[in-house]
């Protein structure tokens, strides 16, 4: 028998995986840098938007910054800030709902 959900949705479990999703975007966008040098397959903007979405936005800014990579595509920098404000609103009424304020 599984165990309940609540105890598989700890915050510890929550936090390491998003720690470890955030680590995958960040190699992911460095990836996607060195592929799109060496004119190789590349990973799609819709799919690097979505794991930002799913929790990897930290991971996606930092990938983003230090590989210097999808900075000057202003359709993707839109999206992704979008994503970064909507990501922010759910951890703020998450951290209210959990504090009850």
């Amino acid at each position: 028998m599984p165990p309940p959900f609540d105890a598989i949705l700890t915050l510890a479990n929550v936090a390491t995986a998003l720690i470890v999703l955030n680590f995958v975007v960040f190699a992911a966008f460095g990836f996607d840098k060195v592929a799109a040098e060496n004119g190789r397959r590349r990973i799609a903007e819709a799919t690097l938007l979505g794991w930002a979405l799913l929790g990897g936005t930290p991971g996606a800014y930092a990938g983003r910054a230090l590989f210097r990579h999808k900075t000057r595509k202003q359709p993707f920098s839109r999206s992704l800030h979008g994503i970064g404000i909507a990501v922010l609103q759910v951890v703020g009424l998450t951290v209210l709902a959990a504090f009850k304020l």
